[in-house]
């Protein structure tokens, strides 16, 4: 289960992005991810949750937005979102397209609780 992994990473960045504010918590992380990117939203939010015990972030809710993969047709120019796996574009049906956007593991948000 890489998803572990995945965490421990966020929570690495997560207290990085932290350090200027001194002692705070975080509330809440909305990541954004592609289904091209290996990673299993499911397992993401059980490693999550596993994580953040005894944390600064062991209240924090965790929202994920999976994103579709979105093709760009390097022959016609057109860009479409396929449901099905299907590396063509869904207006002329070449085979030389260009991921643009599907694959992506994006800290989107973050928001956080000082005792100030």
């Amino acid at each position: 289960m890489h998803e572990l992994s995945v965490v421990q990473g966020l929570f690495e960045r997560l207290a990085e992005e932290l350090k200027p504010y001194g002692d705070c918590r975080v509330t809440l992380v909305r990541l954004r991810v592609g289904v091209l990117s290996g990673v299993v939203p499911e397992l993401l939010q059980s490693a999550f949750e596993a994580y953040r015990k005894g944390t600064f972030a062991e209240s924090a809710v965790l929202e994920i937005d999976v994103t579709k993969p979105v093709f760009r047709c390097r022959a016609c120019g057109g860009e479409s979102f396929r449901e099905e796996l299907d590396y063509s574009c869904a207006k002329c049906g070449s085979r030389d397209v260009e991921l643009v956007s599907g694959d992506e593991l994006i800290l989107e948000k973050l928001e956080v609780e000082t005792d100030q």
